[in-house]
């Protein structure tokens, strides 16, 4: 009896990650310029924009978590510290700009690192249970990246060396804290994704999650040492 000749016949390709990826960088070069445009007009633009976002950002609570009086407040009071955090940090005629683009960048290369150093190098997981695909090595990834935009601005006569790279690992840490967050709340409540708002991220909560984190504690470490119209200043000048 012959053993019967192996499959030659090709495997699909399996083309989601790749689409997946295409629909990222598609979206990033349509809302980063987008972002950062407002965040330089500032005034009423940045204000009506992160109101919007706001609003969005609570209606994906809600639809998370539904009609519980508890997890609704919990959005609520969520959605309205991004928005005053946001506002409160542009505010600074003179550093606004600046303390808001260090901040967005932190996050974005956050996100990077994470994704790239964690598809690439693997290893242990950084809370299987919460979030299964988030590596330690994807965390070290995005907090070197972010040190390294610290230098990089210290570099360019933006702020000390020193308190820039303490701050920046404060906010990637916290930027990843936000991100585990809205996953732990995704998975109690059996939701994959907050929405589709954005091609190849979800909703908008997928996407800001990090942000929303790291603008508010970013915005109390410049109230407390700049005052409300000096925000920008007390995040950025040591």
């Amino acid at each position: 009896m012959t053993n019967p000749a192996p499959d030659s016949t090709p495997k699909p390709v399996d083309d989601r990650g790749v689409r997946n990826l295409v629909q990222r960088v598609l979206a990033a070069i349509v809302l980063i310029p987008l972002a950062i445009g407002a965040a330089y007009a500032g005034g009423w633009l940045w204000a009506g924009l992160v109101a919007l976002v706001s609003v969005g950002l609570f209606l994906e609570w809600r639809s998370i978590v539904g009609p519980r009086p508890g997890w609704l407040a919990i959005g609520l009071v969520y959605a309205v510290a991004a928005l005053v955090a946001s506002i409160l940090v542009r505010r600074d005629a003179e550093w606004g700009f600046l303390s808001l683009m260090f901040i967005l960048i932190i996050v974005w290369v956050t996100d990077i690192g994470g994704y790239a150093f964690g598809r690439t190098i693997g290893g242990a997981k950084l809370w299987p249970r919460v979030s299964p695909k988030k590596t330690w090595a994807g965390a070290v990834g995005g907090t070197l990246l972010s040190i390294f935009v610290a230098l990089v601005f210290s570099l360019s006569g933006v702020g000390k060396m020193g308190p820039l790279v303490l701050l920046a690992a404060i906010l990637t840490v916290l930027s990843q804290l936000g991100d585990l967050f809205e996953s732990a709340v995704k998975r109690k409540f059996g939701v994959k994704d907050s929405g589709q708002i954005i091609p190849g991220h979800g909703g908008l909560l997928d996407r800001l999650d990090g942000y929303v984190f790291a603008v508010v504690a970013a915005a109390v470490i410049g109230l407390i040492r700049g005052g409300a119209d000096g925000v920008g200043r007390g995040l950025m000048v040591w």
